[in-house]
């Protein structure tokens, strides 16, 4: 049987995020390898089914991590019943589209946190959700009863993180393309990392030997690197600055932009905020600029003790990053007329520093990154890809599918 051509169905990408599923349908340009988000969008908070627990706390991570090694996986009643909220938010997303894309078969990419099963189509160890190990066998059970006709099985559940660059590589206004090697940090619901280099994709998991994902770090202030990226983890770093709590600050709506323009008016507390802010983001892009050439220099420390210390041989060595790519929530804020103010900036200055005063980067090599003395802004640009993890999402689909 013959593959329908593009025109047949309609791809969709999704993002499975913390609180709420958002969907996309997903452009194939004339160009065949290039992608963009169509105008047909729908999104959904899990809160908003029926069942939905408000309350629901997370099996202890140790017993999630425990289980899944023993392949024995022991789901609660509460994770089943939240389980289900989730997976019937993003059948009723992608019914939407379905719809918005003229009932044609769909194919579907999604991309979810958390550890995924053996077969890549379901979760069995995750932070903050309930486990759903056959997530993709009961959604498609969900699309079945609704009459949707789905071109292929979802083939898996993907990393946000991966997404990101798999956006960026494909899409039409993607920063990865055209050059050769270079370094994604995504700032949204939590930090997403990605990396081209030689002009091909490489994931994380297949280089933690040499270099940590951002979450991986913390600082001598004992939190994670991913508290820096973060929109939830911005938001906290200001709850300790300002004495206010997480819960007052989401209830006045107080969340990074609103922060920033604080700053930017002379709050105390939201500019030190932004101070901490920018010292850190510069410590973990000099990690990745130092890593690159010459190895980790050590200088963030682990979350997790027993982690394995970074190897400083790999087969990327002596190399430099092209670009720097920020993108989500944190690279709009750093985009921003204000964000240039209270944070990018000094992100710059503090960068420049790490870079001049280096004893492992030879003269040449900080010539690269460094120019007229101060960090060369071109090097670093903000993403313009809108909903990049769902984006991503659907050319894996669709790249798949081709194969």
């Amino acid at each position: 049987m013959m593959k329908k051509t593009y025109s047949e169905y309609t791809l969709i990408g999704i993002d499975g995020g913390a609180t709420k599923v958002s969907g996309w349908i997903i452009n194939n340009l004339a160009d065949k390898n290039l992608y963009d988000l169509s105008q047909y969008h729908s999104e959904l908070s899990y809160a908003a089914i029926e069942g939905h627990i408000s309350s629901f706390k997370p099996v202890d991570i140790k017993t999630q991590l425990s289980e899944r090694e023993k392949e024995e996986v022991h789901l609660t009643d509460e994770e089943l019943i939240q389980g289900k909220t989730y997976i019937e938010s993003t059948a009723k997303v992608i019914h939407d589209l379905y719809i918005l894309g003229g009932k044609k078969p769909v194919l579907i990419g999604i991309g979810m946190p958390g550890l995924k099963t053996a077969d890549q189509r379901g979760i069995d160890a995750i932070a903050n959700g309930p486990r759903m190990p056959a997530y993709c066998s009961q959604l498609e059970e969900l699309l079945n009863m609704r009459d949707i006709q789905a071109m292929a099985s979802i083939h898996r559940l993907g990393s946000d993180a991966d997404y990101c660059g798999v956006g960026e590589f494909y899409a039409s206004e993607g920063s990865f393309r055209g050059i050769q090697n270079a370094y994604y940090l995504g700032g949204g619901t939590g930090a997403a990392d990605a990396l081209l280099l030689e002009g091909k994709l490489v994931p994380f998991d297949q280089i933690k030997s040499w270099m940590a994902k951002t979450w991986e770090f913390k600082n001598d202030l004992e939190l994670s690197l991913e508290r820096y990226a973060s929109a939830s983890g911005l938001q906290f770093i200001y709850s300790r600055h300002s004495g206010q709590s997480i819960e007052s600050l989401n209830n006045s709506e107080i969340y990074p932009p609103q922060i920033a323009e604080l700053a930017y008016n002379g709050d105390l507390s939201a500019g030190e905020t932004y101070k901490e802010v920018a010292k850190y983001l510069a410590m973990l892009l000099y990690e990745r600029i130092s890593t690159l050439y010459g190895g980790s220099e050590g200088m963030l420390q682990f979350i997790n003790p027993n982690r394995d210390i970074l190897e400083k041989n790999h087969i990327y060595r002596n190399k430099t990053f092209d670009r720097i790519i920020i993108g989500q929530r944190l690279g709009d804020l750093m985009a921003s007329d204000i964000g240039h103010s209270v944070l990018t900036n000094a992100l710059f200055k503090n960068l420049s520093d790490l870079i001049h005063e280096s004893s492992t980067l030879p003269p040449d090599i900080k010539n690269k990154y460094l120019k007229y003395n101060s960090f060369n802004d071109e090097i670093i640009v903000f993403s313009k890809l809108r909903e990049a993890p769902a984006l991503g999402a659907g050319i894996d689909a669709h790249l798949a599918y081709g194969k």
